[in-house]
């Protein structure tokens, strides 16, 4: 029998059972007729369910999923094509013109690298803590609301009382930004645009992480899609094959190192994300991605954040479930309500204690899109309003401090966060496992610099064509 870290992730449990059953629900699949199957293997307790007969069996039910019908009557249009989805889109302004200096841009590459990383620390020590746990001891020991980096070390009371914080204790003390899958999809953001520019391909893709990344530095969509690259399975069916966490959270996580290359042209990010994101998710775990990274790409050219939230809807299809609920998310902003109301209402609409919206792309993206809309523009607020409603904490601390860092820049990022860092990002990347972040930031400046001097702007018209499968 294999080990659980052999088979993490690739091992289908009870849990992936479920998490496929909702998956086909949301997605508009008719279950009907898998539905007993779907029952019958969840009747297995988890020892038998590991056996190879009865994983061999799961992932024959996946296979058999993938071609149901949809239900009649489905009310949402979620195409996974590039053209698909321009054709759904609402009006927007894909390009700005960009006025800022090359001191200001690196201010504002730095800013967000630096942002990315201070919000990942912030948020990762409570990833996977639900909030039942996670608040009570932020409010004992005064952290509400929550400002900086949390304090664990506060002596045996509090250790008894709330015994995770226990082995917590080195955030306290911790010097960079440690090894993290975020901040290493940033990093492999950037190496991929160095290494291919603007004509890459959802196959160089493929090939960068098998040669770059090591498995067990991947989790749920990726592992999966790692495995299938091993196997000669190429994008898109990389995507779907026997992957049950397709449109969770993998693939918007990505964003960054996309959104920084297209700085100013939310379009061509997007489009940048696209091509990332469809060698892992489908439909929505796509359109994540490609949100944030046309939202990286605008933030420093608009107003306010409303507009900011609204760029990023522009590059997504408006009759998606992703758009659906982050309009919802503006309008709950437009009636003024608090921010903790946001919270509560956010708590309603998807639970953390089911794995399925805890890692989703819709119900974390919902949160991005809170802490931003409720930071009066502050990164240190934004940040830590992307990390106290819980979820998927260090991958939203992340994303919403990579923004706020484009939109205002490194010398008005708060010191007290990015301070503790020390300059120094390490990653599980072949020839980048210790860097420093404003050795990172240059890179970049210098990848985009390239690409708004037009540098293969006749490849960036090709199509990408996917082998025959």
């Amino acid at each position: 029998m294999r080990t659980k870290l052999d088979n993490y992730w690739l091992h289908m449990t009870a849990t992936d059972l479920n998490t496929e059953l909702r998956q086909l629900a949301e997605e508009g699949k008719d279950i009907s007729t898998v539905k007993g199957k779907f029952t019958a293997l969840l009747k297995l307790d988890e020892k038998k369910l590991a056996l190879p007969v009865y994983q061999q069996k799961v992932y024959e039910l996946f296979d058999e999923t993938q071609k149901l019908p949809m239900v009649k009557g489905y009310k949402y249009k979620e195409p996974s094509d590039l053209e698909g989805i321009k054709k759904l889109r609402d009006t927007g302004p894909r390009k700005f013109v960009n006025k800022l200096s090359d001191a200001d841009l690196k201010d504002r590459f730095l800013g967000a690298w630096l942002g990315r990383c201070c919000g990942c620390l912030l948020g990762q020590p409570v990833e996977g803590v639900k909030t039942t746990v996670a608040w009570p001891f932020l409010k004992e020991t005064n952290q509400v609301p929550l400002s900086n980096y949390i304090v664990f070390s506060h002596g045996k009371k509090i250790a008894k009382n709330h015994p995770f914080s226990v082995d917590r204790v080195r955030y306290d003390t911790i010097d960079h930004m440690p090894i993290d899958d975020d901040t290493n999809y940033t990093t492999t953001g950037l190496l991929i645009m160095e290494q291919n520019g603007v004509d890459f391909t959802p196959v160089d893709v493929a090939q960068f992480w098998l040669s770059n990344i090591p498995g067990h530095g991947t989790c749920t969509a990726e592992r999966i899609a790692y495995r299938n690259f091993m196997m000669d399975i190429y994008p898109p069916l990389s995507a779907t094959y026997r992957n049950p966490y397709r449109e969770w959270i993998g693939a918007q996580i990505r964003a960054d190192g996309f959104g920084y290359a297209a700085l100013g042209n939310p379009e061509l990010a997007a489009e940048f994300a696209w091509r990332d994101a469809m060698t892992t998710h489908i439909k929505n775990g796509i359109y994540g991605e490609m949100l944030m990274a046309a939202m990286i790409a605008a933030s420093p050219f608009v107003k306010n954040v409303v507009d900011l939230v609204t760029v990023g809807l522009s590059e997504i299809p408006n009759t998606s479930r992703l758009y659906e609920d982050l309009t919802m998310v503006l309008g709950w902003y437009k009636e003024k309500i608090s921010y903790d109301e946001a919270i509560v209402r956010l708590h309603k609409r998807w639970d953390e204690f089911k794995w399925h919206d805890w890692t989703h792309t819709n119900s974390n993206a919902a949160i991005c899109a809170i802490a931003l809309l409720w930071s009066n523009d502050d990164p240190g607020t934004a940040m830590c309003r992307s990390v106290w409603p819980g979820f998927d904490t260090d991958c939203n601390g992340a994303t919403v401090g990579s923004i706020m860092g484009m939109r205002v820049g490194a010398k008005k990022m708060p010191k007290s966060f990015v301070n503790k860092l020390n300059n120094r990002l390490k990653t599980s990347l072949m020839n980048n496992n210790d860097v420093t972040i404003s050795d990172m930031a240059l890179r970049t400046f210098k990848v985009y610099k390239d690409i708004a001097k037009g540098k293969g702007k006749k490849a960036q018209k090709k199509a990408f064509v996917p082998p025959s499968v």
